[in-house]
């Protein structure tokens, strides 16, 4: 043992952690091999000095503290942060307390995640770039990577054209009359596609498109002391947001800054929608479909042609009834880009039926299906309407429009002028002859504030005629006002039932529920919730309305969002009007975690958490229906979409009956805590592992030494076992 201690381990050794002194000896600090603190005091890496001469280590004191605790005791203080604690022993190369403590963090992380986390679907083949723009997609055998180098010829950085711009000049619309919210400002892209390789037959070498290496290349070179950026790749996030940042900067020098800025990674999930039992997935330039079937789970159905511009909206309808156009139009799937439409038709063998390209002129804000119409809005005040059965497109020009709803076959429209407009699409067919959509004012505000919220419920009696309606609504001056159309003031319109002001800032959302009214205001998206009070189905005034709660879903945006990230990261609130209702809170834009906290009164549900690390790049919430066999019931998903292309689904309907039981996945499990484990693994050594799971026997190499680390009761017990096995051997 005296070989092992080096020759001047009586030297004392004064440092200067963030501002604290520490005074420990050589011994302490280099007993764990190749650490920071072996190349310190070697010479291997320079230092600075204070005035007293001691060490100067710019880092954080307490966690500095648990360190030299580690290197003095052998004993792992939990009491800090697990994930600083590891942060720090990375930093300093301590290897031994760096793989305890990856066990304690992999207690709680899983990459299969969960038991919230229900499925997984891989990214998509990207469909190949037909050099013909606007005709269908090429044959799978070409490369999409000789489409992109020939729209720059010469050049050796593959870009897409801004194609933003040619299409705002094509389709001739007036930037400068649209709002500046609204304007078409493409942002940076996260996850990085410089390794971004397409295989021969079309499809994206998911592995090969990983930025592991390219990210801890970045931070081994930021910090020329630090051993690795992560020793479990399993716990670091597939971030590259600073990347593509870097790259967008450096494609503006070759390029010009405007056009660096639009590069768009072709892989990164910009928008999730889901209808009935199935989803799409809008990606810059393409859209997939998927379906979820009794037995086999969710299959690949559909993907569009490569589109030329980047896709800002998109809408399904999996259920298109009678007179949608046959087999052939069973499923529908639109998408737009500026002022453009693209409409499919995909039957459920996943066959694509071109119906067309539609324009409105202004830049589509809004796309959605009721019933079998397709409907795209403009805030300017356009509306366009294709419908399934007369296979007609038709534009009609409305007041500027602030907020919508729908309800059935009604079509609800807030507008500036403070008039609550509705367009009943059953209607819609009729009035083809006069080419002009019925379009009928409902309510007008009695300060004649602009209409920014909108919100429906229709009661269990009412009729087709929709006889019985409650309609609750926010202004751009805070209030928020409740009307009801009761069957006698049916000749008379709808009757303020209730008026709140209690936002100082324009109300953004509004939701009147079977129990709740819920309202979103501009501050930090600050909600009022109030309880509603109903007889036989219908609100009613006895006691009224009652304050529930007030609380915040603080959401920050990006400085440069992307012109999709608005209706891929909606916040909510998600549900049925009879249902539970949440909303789903992403802090800040690069995340791999959402909070879903209930509508009614801001307490968290559950923590969605990425099981590869990688960036949640939008979301959806969504109720499928149950499967045909006996006993099934709906079930409430969150589809999450991420930088990689990748889809995950997480099953909300078990997060809420286990918030509603008060337990937790944590609670529930029945393994060691995070101190009992470190108690086992004083036991053993841990070594290196090519498996997922490190292995928990000795090293080889330190075999030899194994016993010298194990405790000395354990060591005086095994003597006597072996005592008296030999006692028992030799009386045989």
């Amino acid at each position: 043992m005296a070989s092992f201690h080096p020759t001047h381990n009586g030297d004392i050794v004064h440092l200067n952690v963030g501002g604290t002194r520490f005074s420990t000896s050589r011994h302490t600090l280099m007993w764990v091999p190749d650490s920071f603190f072996t190349a310190l005091l070697s010479g291997r890496i320079s230092s600075l000095r204070d005035e007293m001469g001691a060490i100067f280590i710019d880092r954080d004191p307490k966690l500095f503290a648990t360190i030299l605790n580690y290197l003095r005791t052998r004993d792992i203080d939990l009491s800090v942060d697990i994930r600083a604690f590891r942060h720090e022993a990375e930093y300093y190369g301590i290897a031994p307390l760096v793989k305890r403590l990856m066990l304690c963090e992999d207690l709680s992380q899983s990459s299969c995640g969960d038991v919230l986390f229900y499925g997984y679907l891989p990214p998509p083949c990207i469909p190949i770039q037909d050099p013909g723009i606007g005709s269908m997609s090429s044959p799978s055998g070409e490369n999409s990577a000789t489409v992109h180098v020939a729209a720059r010829p010469g050049s050796i950085i593959r870009v897409p054209t801004d194609s933003n711009n040619v299409a705002a000049v094509s389709n001739n619309a007036a930037p400068s009359t649209l709002p500046p919210a609204q304007r078409s400002v493409p942002g940076h892209s996260r996850n990085s596609s410089l390794d971004l390789r397409v295989s021969s037959n079309g499809c994206a070498a998911v592995a090969s498109r990983s930025t592991t290496d390219i990210r801890n290349l970045a931070s081994r070179s930021g910090v020329g002391h630090s051993r690795t950026a992560s020793l479990d790749l399993r716990h670091t996030r597939n971030s590259s947001a600073d990347l593509n940042k870097l790259f967008r900067n450096d494609v503006g020098l070759v390029f010009g800054a405007h056009q660096g800025s639009s590069w768009t990674d072709p892989l990164r999930v910009q928008i999730v929608k889901a209808h009935h039992n199935w989803i799409a997935v809008a990606y810059a330039h393409f859209v997939a479909c998927y379906r979820l079937k009794d037995s086999s789970g969710w299959q690949h159905a559909f993907t569009s042609p490569h589109i030329e511009s980047c896709i800002e909206r998109i809408a399904i309808n999996a259920k298109m009834g009678q007179g949608g156009g046959g087999e052939a139009s069973s499923k529908m799937v639109a998408i737009s880009y500026g002022s453009q439409v693209r409409l499919w038709g995909v039957s459920e063998d996943g066959t694509r039926t071109n119906i067309g390209t539609f324009n409105l002129h202004v830049r589509v804000e809004y796309l959605f299906f009721i019933g079998s119409q397709l409907v795209a809005l403009s805030p300017t005040g356009k509306i366009g309407v294709w419908h399934a059965m007369t296979q007609h497109w038709q534009i009609q020009d409305v007041v500027p429009i602030a907020s919508f709803d729908t309800a059935g076959s009604f079509l609800l429209l807030g507008c500036n002028n403070g008039a609550i407009y509705y367009i009943d699409m059953q209607k819609f067919p009729l009035r083809m002859k006069d080419n002009d959509l019925l379009v009928t004012e409902l309510y007008r505000d009695p300060s004649n504030d602009p209409i920014t919220a909108i919100s429906v419920y229709l009661t269990p009696k009412t009729s087709l005629c929709g006889n019985w309606i409650e309609i609750a609504y926010g202004t751009s001056s805070g209030t928020v006002r409740v009307i009801v159309q009761h069957p006698e003031t049916v000749g008379h319109g709808p009757q303020l039932f209730q008026t709140f002001t209690v936002h100082q800032s324009p109300v953004t959302k509004v939701t009147l529920s079977e129990k709740f009214l819920v309202s979103v205001c501009s501050e930090y998206n600050h909600v009022r919730t109030w309880s509603v009070t109903r007889f036989r189905g219908m609100i009613s005034t006895q006691p009224g309305s009652t304050p529930v709660a007030s609380f915040k879903i603080v959401s920050l945006d990006e400085v440069e969002p992307y012109i999709s990230y608005a209706a891929g990261n909606d916040c909510g609130p998600f549900g049925e009007q009879d249902d539970e209702q949440v909303f789903v809170q992403k802090v800040v834009p690069e995340t791999d975690q959402l909070f879903v906290r209930l509508a009614s009164n801001g307490k968290r549900v559950c923590v969605i958490k990425a099981v590869d690390g990688t960036t949640i790049t939008s979301f959806c919430v969504h109720e499928c229906e149950g499967s045909s066999r006996m006993g099934s019931r709906p079930r409430r998903f969150i589809f999450t979409g991420h930088s990689n292309g990748a889809i995950q689904m997480w099953d909300l309907t078990t997060a809420l009956d286990l918030a509603k039981e008060k337990l937790t996945s944590t609670q529930i499990s029945g393994g060691p805590t995070a101190e009992e484990l470190l108690k086992l693994l004083d036991q053993c050594d841990l070594s290196n592992s090519h498996c997922s799971t490190p292995c928990i026997s000795p090293c080889p190499s330190m075999a030899a030494t194994a016993a010298a680390r194990i405790k000395a009761s354990n060591v005086a017990f095994l003597n006597q076992s072996q005592e008296a096995a030999d006692r028992g051997g030799g009386g045989g």
